[in-house]
Parts: structure tokens; C-alpha cells; sequence
């Protein structure tokens, strides 16, 4: 039994997370950033891939739990590129690290999970579930993430908040990044609810099953 997935990130009027040099951009309202963190704490786990890390450096919290309290951090991260300074790795959350076999890369942290060969969202999930006993993952990104949890049909609710602003930039990342389609013909989604918050709106879809 895999967890529950709810991926949520913010993209600007345009359609775009970042600016072409994928560094991050302010995007989302101050009342849609109270909703983010209301929404953290509903979640056993919060997930990122290595990629988000790179270029964010988050720290995954929320700021007035403790360690105990905080939701799990978990990054996925093949190759070992995430610095040992990140800020995932700090004393204010658990961490647990999601790696290939081949990679030496030590991390001080709650725990390191190996794979072996290409690793599988589905495998992963699966052994999340039943070694830690994680049920429900918040997903924040990135783009080459999100579209991965898509492609593998992994996805139990998509929020997206659209913000008040235009980034522009043909190379600019999208909220589902990656190679071409991530289905033939895309996933449909069913709209379930839209709020405005501030100078933009929460959007909250379903996959059509």
C-alpha cells in the first residue's frame, strides 16, 4: 500500500516555477504561503528531489514544530550531489535520504535508503510505507519530480497556485518538467475547487481515474 500523494507548488500568470537560471522566483501570496504551511503540517512527509535542493536549498519545516513534530524530510537524490551544509539536513526536521546503491555519499541524517539500479518512484513509495510507516507525502518539487510522480500515475491530488506575475523565458521550468508528455495525451485532470488568496488562486485538481 503506497502513501498518499498530494503534490502542491506555486507557478507564475505564465506557467513558470523559476526564471531560465531555475533560480527561485517569489511567487506565491503571504496568504498562500500560511496555506503551505497549514498544509505541511497534515502530511507525514514532504518530498523533493535533488534538483529543488540545488537551486532552493528549503529547509521543509515548519517553524514552530519541533523535531518530533515536524513532518518527515525526504530527498531523492541518485547521484549524492546534495552539500552536507543544505539546509534539509539541519536538527529542526528528520531526514531520510533516497540514493542508488552506487553512490557513496554519506549523509548525517535520520536514515539512508539504497536502491538498487534505476530507482522507481513506486518502489520507493512502497519501501517509505513499510519501513517508516509513512502514509500521506507532501510533494514540493521540482519539475522533473512532479512530472515523474505523473508519468508513473502516482498522484492523488494536485494543488497549484497561480500567482499575479509573468516570468517569461522560452527554457523557464514548468510545474511538470522532464522529456515531452508524461502520458500519451497527457493526464487529465478534474478540477475540484478554486480560492482566491491574495493577488492570485489556489487551483485543486484530481486525476480522472
Amino acid at each position: 500500500m503506497r502513501p498518499f500523494i498530494h503534490i502542491n507548488c506555486a507557478m507564475s500568470a505564465d506557467g513558470k516555477i523559476a526564471g531560465v537560471e531555475r533560480k527561485q522566483v517569489r511567487i506565491s501570496s503571504d496568504e498562500d504561503r500560511a496555506r503551505v504551511k497549514e498544509l505541511r503540517k497534515k502530511y507525514d512527509a514532504i518530498l523533493v528531489g535533488v534538483g529543488t535542493v540545488l537551486a532552493d536549498d528549503p529547509h521543509l519545516t515548519v517553524k514552530e514544530l519541533d523535531y518530533d513534530t515536524n513532518p518527515i524530510r525526504i530527498v531523492i537524490d541518485p547521484h549524492g550531489r546534495t552539500p552536507d551544509e543544505a539546509e534539509v539536513l539541519d536538527s529542526r526536521a528528520p531526514t531520510v535520504m533516497i540514493t542508488s546503491r552506487d553512490c557513496d555519499k554519506e549523509w548525517d541524517c535520520e536514515e539512508t535508503i539504497y536502491f538498487d539500479g534505476e530507482l522507481r518512484l513506486s518502489d520507493i513509495l512502497e519501501t517509505i510505507a513499510e519501513e517508516i510507516g509513512v502514509e500521506s507525502i507532501l510533494v514540493e518539487g521540482g519539475g522533473e519530480t512532479i512530472a515523474a510522480f505523473f508519468k508513473e500515475g502516482l498522484v492523488d491530488r494536485y494543488t497549484v497556485f497561480v500567482g499575479g506575475l509573468v516570468v517569461g523565458g522560452r527554457t523557464a521550468p514548468t510545474p511538470a518538467g522532464g522529456d515531452g508528455w508524461v502520458a500519451e495525451g497527457g493526464v487529465k485532470l478534474a478540477l475540484k475547487d478554486s480560492v482566491v488568496l491574495g493577488n492570485g488562486a489556489v487551483l485543486t485538481f484530481e486525476p480522472e481515474r
